[in-house]
């Protein structure tokens, strides 16, 4: 879903020889070099943890389709953890905090072509990836999941699906298209006419007030554009990108502060009901503001350089699958769960297991064969400067 910016490339030292020419002009002075950002290796840890997060929420803190490749309710697998998994949802509202963070990184003192080029090759050859693997596996005879018509499987491949109010071949893609949203607020707002740090306080101040305007008007026009349910979470990693250049900025305190006051009501108001045997959960209102504090105060602690200590290589590794791990982990963690459960009789917890990483290991084999090879060429051709055509 997120990613990293790629590290400015610096110049090598050299021995500049000049020969100086009779009404020569001086050469222009050299541009300082650009400000690099160092791999912040605990964020792409935390993308993993937020992932796994989910996972265990789809496959043992929710009834549903998963239901039937267990062959009765998480709650009889999982007596206990049940009750755990059921947080894993808010695995998403730390994914957006993360995404806040990331893309006010990456996209300061960048064109507008390049951000686009870079959002668009990040996302897309994975994500064409799964939506084909998921339609070709639920395809097969012997899978009993429904897939959906050709033709919204094609709908599909745009990302526009939800607007368009077409049948999903993804679960997870409703997050995609709120970070869709987000990347073109922040694209119009902050990239075009160009980062800077009184421009990006005014964008989060704007948005959040915007963004509680439409909650009141209950206008789904504003609804869709402002996403009031999940700005908060963007706009406070936009705050902790702020603290992260200045840790004494007090207006980004202050936009991650409102940020979190925001974010854990909505998180409370979703996910939160009075006990009822009806519902598969039975969530502490409690319990969902310290998830959601948790997602803010890890990625503050990575702002802060507190946790620069946790730079292993592996934690880069664990970053690149995160994203088509996230992809493909629900519907086909169901058809793995189904086969190592109810045909090779492996005990819940030994499945469960089992079954993160064999779709960690096919997240594996799609960053390697699928990103690693696409990204890069989809992202010279959209960053390719268009030809002048002659008078």
């Amino acid at each position: 879903m997120i990613d990293t910016p790629e590290e400015a490339r610096g110049t090598s030292p050299g021995i500049v020889v000049r020969t100086v020419l009779p009404h020569a002009e001086t050469p222009p002075a050299p541009r300082p070099a650009v400000r690099r950002e160092n791999r912040l290796r605990a964020l792409d840890g935390l993308r993993l943890v937020a992932a796994l997060m989910v996972a265990g929420y789809h496959y043992g803190g929710r009834d549903g389709e998963v239901v039937q490749a267990w062959g009765s309710s998480p709650k009889h697998q999982f007596p206990t953890l049940h009750h755990l998994f059921a947080y894993g949802c808010l695995g998403v509202q730390v994914f957006f905090v993360i995404s806040g963070f990331v893309i006010c990184m990456s996209g300061w003192g960048r064109p507008l072509r390049s951000f686009f080029a870079s959002r668009a090759s990040r996302l897309l050859p994975a994500y064409w990836a799964a939506i084909l693997l998921v339609t070709a596996v639920f395809a097969l005879p012997f899978v009993a999941y429904r897939t959906v018509s050709p033709s919204d499987t094609l709908v599909n491949l745009t990302m526009l699906q939800q607007p368009l109010g077409v049948d999903r071949v993804l679960g997870v893609c409703w997050t995609l298209w709120a970070e869709v949203r987000f990347y073109a607020l922040f694209a119009l707002c902050i990239v075009l006419p160009g980062a800077n740090r009184q421009r990006v306080i005014m964008f989060c101040a704007g948005w959040t007030l915007a963004a509680a305007i439409a909650q009141g008007v209950n206008e789904p026009l504003l609804d869709m554009v402002l996403m009031p349910e999940y700005a908060p979470y963007f706009i406070g990693g936009v705050g902790l990108y702020l603290v992260h250049r200045d840790r004494r900025d007090a207006y980004a305190w202050g936009i991650v502060g409102v940020s979190w006051l925001i974010g854990q009501h909505y998180a409370v108001q979703r996910l939160w009901h009075a006990p009822n045997p009806q519902f598969f959960s039975d969530r502490s209102s409690l319990a969902i503001v310290l998830v959601v504090t948790f997602g803010y105060a890890a990625v503050a602690a990575i702002a802060l350089g507190w946790l620069r200590w946790a730079n292993w290589r592996w934690l880069t590794v664990a970053g690149a699958l995160t994203y088509p791990f996230y992809l493909v982990h629900e519907h086909l963690g169901w058809v793995v769960i189904k086969a190592y459960h109810r045909t090779l009789h492996i005990p819940s917890y030994g499945t469960f297991l089992a079954t993160v990483a064999t779709m960690l290991l096919l997240a594996w084999l799609l960053n390697r064969f699928v990103e690693n090879r696409l990204t890069p060429r989809l992202r010279t051709a959209l960053s390719k400067p268009r030809p002048q055509r002659g008078s």
